[in-house]
């Protein structure tokens, strides 16, 4: 029991990291299970990697608690109706995850789910957002040199039409300029289904659920700060949702009988999860207002091609 604790110790920290930093949680999770394996039933592993989840989406619900309650009686009336209002947000970015998911999630599992596919999909998704924060760099660059030299306008299809630098401007505020969504309640029902559309592409192995939307959040205008939050919002209704459904499926399989080691495997896993994916989300939140998504995009290129050469390698010898 003390081994299989300790392995689903070590899952619930490799599920907390992955699956809020932008580098695929499915992508670590295939090489970890070639090296870390529990000695419990396929049923409950399928299970297991699934409802751990809902310890990371605690992490969110603690940490946002006030934000995300619309019935805090610390809230204006205002205030609570902005609060339905991003929840309603929520919904219809949730949208098109649920109606693909739901219709194509075991097709997906069941012809993608593979470390090539894997693979492929870290490096595309790595290089893509290398490409993106390049090109966030070049507009801040025109946005520093303009403001530099007094410049009354910064161009770009994010950018204020009109931007006047004042004489106390340091330039500081690139971020700011260059993206027209700089908070979560600053994003329309629009940009809400676009970047829904960008969470369903997630159903894809080794894409990563946080990676996809917050690409899709940067290009649709949202500041890496509102992208990366409403990433984590959209999680709570996904992973949830997919999580009972898990254990609906489960119990109707198997009924809910457990070993005892299993119950233990199952609570340090949540447990675990919970606890780092705290530490994740304020490592990222804390990371992003200094740094962009660069070092992601180079890890995930990094992580794509040692799975390439690892699962290469076993299927030659």
């Amino acid at each position: 029991m003390l081994i299989e604790a300790l392995k689903a110790f070590f899952i619930g920290v490799v599920e907390g990291i992955t699956e809020w930093l932008p580098i695929s949680s499915t992508g670590h999770m295939i090489l970890v299970d070639e090296f870390v394996k529990l000695s419990v039933s396929a049923e409950f592993l399928e299970l297991f990697l699934v409802v751990i989840q809902l310890g990371a989406i605690m992490a969110v619900l603690i940490l946002y608690f006030h934000k995300l309650n619309p019935f805090s009686p610390r809230k204006t009336s205002g205030q609570k109706r902005e609060t339905w209002r991003l929840w309603g947000m929520v919904v219809i970015g949730c949208i098109p995850a649920a109606a693909i998911g739901l219709t194509l999630d075991d097709f997906f599992n069941e012809y993608f789910y593979n470390a090539w596919t894997v693979a492929i999909a870290l490096i595309v998704y790595g290089v893509v957002f290398i490409v993106l924060e390049q090109r966030n760099r070049r507009r801040e660059a025109v946005y520093l040199e303009s403001h530099r030299a007094g410049a009354r306008s910064v161009r770009g299809r994010h950018a204020r039409p009109v931007y006047e630098v004042g004489p106390g401007d340091d330039g500081d505020d690139a971020e700011q300029v260059l993206f027209k969504v700089h908070t979560v309640d600053e994003i329309d029902w629009k940009t809400a289904l676009k970047i829904g559309c960008f969470q369903m592409l997630a159903i894809i192995p080794g894409t990563s659920r946080s990676g996809s939307t917050i690409i899709g959040g940067m290009l649709c205008g949202c500041s890496r700060t509102a992208a990366a939050e409403f990433t984590f919002f959209l999680a709570i209704p996904v992973m949830f949702g997919w999580g009972v459904l898990k254990l609906i499926k489960y119990v109707l399989a198997v009924g809910m009988a457990m070993t005892a080691t299993e119950i233990v495997v199952l609570v340090v896993g949540i447990v675990t999860a919970f606890v780092v994916s705290v530490i994740a989300i304020k490592f990222l939140m804390g990371y992003i207002k200094k740094n962009d998504f660069t070092a992601f995009g180079v890890y995930r290129i990094i992580v794509g091609l040692v799975v390439l050469a690892y699962f290469g390698v076993k299927l030659f010898f």
